[in-house]
């Protein structure tokens, strides 16, 4: 039987200290068919000459195209449009993947098609000093899955997980950053693509869509290794001025209100119902003063 073609994306920019490893890591798979998709934010390092040395030296498809600059949501959506398999894995630029990664995800689907997103734990590559910062940020986000993993080898999750009283705890993102994810191609006609809008929460707010309709996987062991280094974009974006943690709440509003645990929805009611009286009000007051 044909086994399903993954397709690999990988987002770039200026990504030339770590793209060789992560490319290494996809040709050491012990999983095929395998597919590569480069797209790439116009790097001004030497990203395109690794990519395009990595494409000559492999037998299998490798796409690498240019992308303009739009975020990074933009980069991950533009990869996934040039994907041809059944499943999407992402790899992106820092990070690599263990010789099983696919194989063991790709099976965790083949004896559960009805799932719509698989995830796995991570290690840690930690480039340079350890800061107090470093060491805190890992301390506290090591496991992500803390809150509802159990004793097993996969733990399944539904969308019962909204309805927990500790599902707005810390941490928010309990499926894994995108490394850490594969996921079928065709359930993105009914979720859509990352929300370009955002910069930090993009991530979770994707799988929190897919977790509305299909069930997720968490495999409980680690199957990449994500590296944390000081001009990774989580970091950038941690540190700029962003407005994502402000509009996840009317995110969860507008989209998973009936779905969440009572307390949390009665807060989000009161919190947006009052903003929506305010809004009216003042439209009204504009009104009156136009006329």
């Amino acid at each position: 039987m044909t086994k399903p073609l993954v397709s690999i994306c990988i987002p770039t920019y200026n990504g030339a200290s770590f793209l060789l490893e992560a490319l290494e890591s996809v040709r050491n798979q012990t999983y095929e068919p395998l597919e590569v998709i480069i797209s790439d934010d116009l790097s001004k390092d030497n990203t395109m000459e690794i990519a395009t040395h990595f494409k000559k030296s492999v037998r299998m498809p490798v796409t690498i195209v240019s992308h303009r600059p739009n975020g990074i949501g933009a980069n991950w959506n533009n990869s996934m449009r040039h994907a041809n398999g059944v499943y999407i894995k992402f790899l992106f630029q820092d990070d690599v993947l263990y010789p099983n990664c696919i194989k063991e995800m790709v099976a965790v689907f083949s004896n559960q098609p009805n799932l719509g997103l698989i995830s796995c734990k991570r290690d840690f590559i930690v480039e340079g000093t350890v800061s107090l910062e470093i060491e805190a940020w890992i301390n506290k986000f090591k496991n992500l899955q803390v809150q509802f993993e159990k004793e097993e080898e996969i733990t399944i999750i539904d969308e019962s997980l909204f309805s927990r009283r500790d599902f707005l705890d810390s941490p928010m993102n309990k499926i894994g950053e995108p490394p850490t994810v594969l996921f079928r191609k065709d359930i993105l006609k009914d979720v859509g693509f990352f929300d370009e809008d955002l910069k930090q929460i993009l991530d979770y707010v994707f799988y929190y869509r897919i977790l509305k309709k299909y069930p997720i996987a968490i495999v409980n062991k680690p199957l990449i290794k994500f590296r944390i280094h000081k001009e990774q974009a989580t970091n950038v974006n941690r540190n700029a001025s962003i407005s994502d943690y402000d509009i996840y709440k009317e995110i969860l509003y507008k989209e998973f209100l009936p779905l969440l645990h009572p307390t949390h929805k009665k807060k989000l009611a009161l919190k947006f119902s009052y903003k929506a009286k305010l809004k009216n009000k003042l439209k009204r007051a504009l009104k009156k003063i136009r006329s």
